[in-house]
């Protein structure tokens, strides 16, 4: 379908992201923009970042909060260095394309495929926590068809656009195998038409929460102070971090499962610096916990800074935003239009 190097990533529309987004997601994207995937071919890649407003739909919210959600997030990628001049940046609901398709897919793929999907699981799990975790059990009977059967619909997001690689944590790799078995189900049914995209895993895996550093950062979290927001004040960044949970231990060590909250810290500053944790951890020997956590801290607010003063510029200039999703979407439109259209003559609904 597509022979030049094309990366697609999604985000949902949770307003303005947290340092766990901008780490483990946005940050790679940016680095990206200016990195050549195939050294075999003359053409850079292309990239293409959707705010996935449809999957926001999986757990219901009021309209105006969609709406604003969504906007803040398309300002906030721009604000973290997303060029739309070279990524495009588009919503996912103003292109057909993607639900056609998925309706497409969900007709080859077997339910038990998405029995074995963790996502709503861990859903399940958190709000029944003795349930049993099987979509047959009388405890499953309530689980929104949504959130079932999303998988499919990002499996169809990848796939229509002939995506190649797929930025992702580990926590989604699940997904992307997921991809993979509905690219060769379609391809026994109907026959060869897309690519298997590759996993291309980010740098930094997992940001975890600064209250439960067994837990990752999360805008779900009721706990404000158990993240980092991208449009939190140098005092507000300076005052979480400092009351993060850590420990008693003296000097500073890097140990996961002995030590996860002084850990956790340490990667964050690792990430922040793009060096090895190993080489932070070494350069903070000597230091108290507090030392450490305002060193951290004041990494934190270097790169936050920057971000929140031009979040706010863009989100005061609405309509430049709104128009550079425009634009971008008639790309995205054009691509996805095209592609589904080969699909659909392949299938017989053309």
């Amino acid at each position: 379908m597509n022979k030049v190097a094309r990366v697609f990533s999604g985000i949902q529309p949770t307003g303005v992201p947290q340092l766990g987004n901008y780490l483990g997601s946005i940050k790679n994207w940016v680095t990206l923009q200016s990195q050549h995937l195939d050294p075999a071919s003359p053409h850079p890649h292309d990239q293409y970042i959707s705010i996935v407003d449809l999957h926001a739909l999986t757990v219901p919210r009021p309209p105006s909060r969609l709406r604003t959600d969504t906007f803040e997030m398309a300002a906030s990628l721009i604000a973290c260095g997303i060029d739309p001049s070279r990524t495009v940046l588009f919503r996912q609901s103003t292109v057909p394309a993607h639900t056609q398709l998925m309706w497409a897919l969900a007709c080859i793929t077997p339910v038990g495929w998405l029995n074995r999907m963790t996502q709503w699981k861990s859903k399940l799990h958190s709000n029944q926590p003795h349930a049993s975790l099987n979509v047959h059990s009388a405890a499953a009977q309530s689980l929104l068809t949504g959130l079932f059967t999303y998988p499919v619909l990002m499996a169809a997001d990848v796939l229509l656009y002939g995506a190649t690689h797929i930025p992702v944590g580990d926590d989604q790799i699940q997904h992307i195998e997921f991809t993979r078995d509905i690219c060769d189900q379609f391809h026994k049914t109907y026959g060869p038409v897309f690519s298997a995209p590759r996993v291309l895993l980010t740098q930094t895996k997992r940001v975890m929460s600064l209250k439960d550093p067994m837990r990752k950062m999360s805008k779900s979290d009721p706990n404000d102070s158990s993240r980092i927001n991208l449009n939190d004040s140098d005092d507000a960044i300076m005052r979480k971090i400092r009351k993060a949970h850590t420990d008693c231990i003296n000097g500073i060590s890097f140990d996961p499962v002995a030590r996860p909250g002084i850990s956790s810290l340490l990667s964050i500053y690792a990430a922040l610096r793009s060096v090895g944790v190993e080489q932070v951890t070494q350069e903070m020997q000597g230091l108290t916990n507090l030392q450490m956590k305002e060193a951290v801290a004041s990494a934190v607010i270097d790169t936050v800074g920057p971000i929140r003063e031009h979040m706010a510029r863009l989100v005061a200039d609405r309509g430049y935003v709104e128009n550079v999703l425009r634009v971008n979407e008639e790309k995205a439109k054009s691509v996805a239009e095209a592609n589904w259209q080969n699909i659909a003559k392949c299938i017989g609904l053309s």
